[in-house]
């Protein structure tokens, strides 16, 4: 069994695919939109102004598309992968351009290539964090998925739904 099959890591990936299918969902009822998640091994945080029974009939969609072979859905283009990944990238390439492109020993000459190297991180960063999370963050695997319930907090001004969730 590899790491992403682990039970705690599996169940977190197939909840963050169901969140990301939920909200694109959503997206294409309500507009605007203005909802954001977080998933964990046993369901998921939906942060937003949404009415439950939408919210519910957009689960319930959304594992019936995954089924059916949607499996983009699983893929968010707001997921925080992607800005992770971006950062990371960019970050990681920018201090490293300016450590090894160029032979000037003042910061201020190396500039341009750590500014050259984020761009270029933030460029790869692009096709790569979708790719990450359709293949590591994520899994659009719904065989066995069910909600057990969806409860409502309000905080403030905003809505909470926890979307609890059984796997297989």
């Amino acid at each position: 069994m590899g790491l992403l099959e682990l039970p705690y890591i599996r169940q977190t990936r197939r909840n963050h695919a169901l969140e990301h299918a939920t909200i694109h969902i959503l997206s294409e009822r309500i507009k605007p939109l203005r909802l954001a998640g977080r998933s964990q091994p046993n369901g998921f945080y939906l942060y937003g102004d949404v009415p439950t029974d939408m919210v519910e009939a957009a689960i319930g969609d959304a594992i019936r598309r995954m089924l059916a072979g949607e499996h983009q859905l699983a893929v968010h283009p707001g997921c925080g992968t992607n800005l992770v990944t971006s950062g990371l990238l960019s970050g990681g390439l920018a201090f490293l351009f300016s450590l090894f492109v160029g032979k000037s020993a003042r910061w201020y000459d190396r500039l341009p290539n750590a500014a050259m190297g984020g761009v270029a991180g933030v460029a790869m960063a692009r096709p790569l964090g979708p790719w990450l999370q359709a293949h590591v963050t994520t899994s659009a695997d719904m065989r066995g998925m069910q909600v057990r319930r969806i409860s409502r907090r309000m905080m403030g001004r905003m809505t909470l739904h926890f979307v609890e969730t059984a796997q297989d």
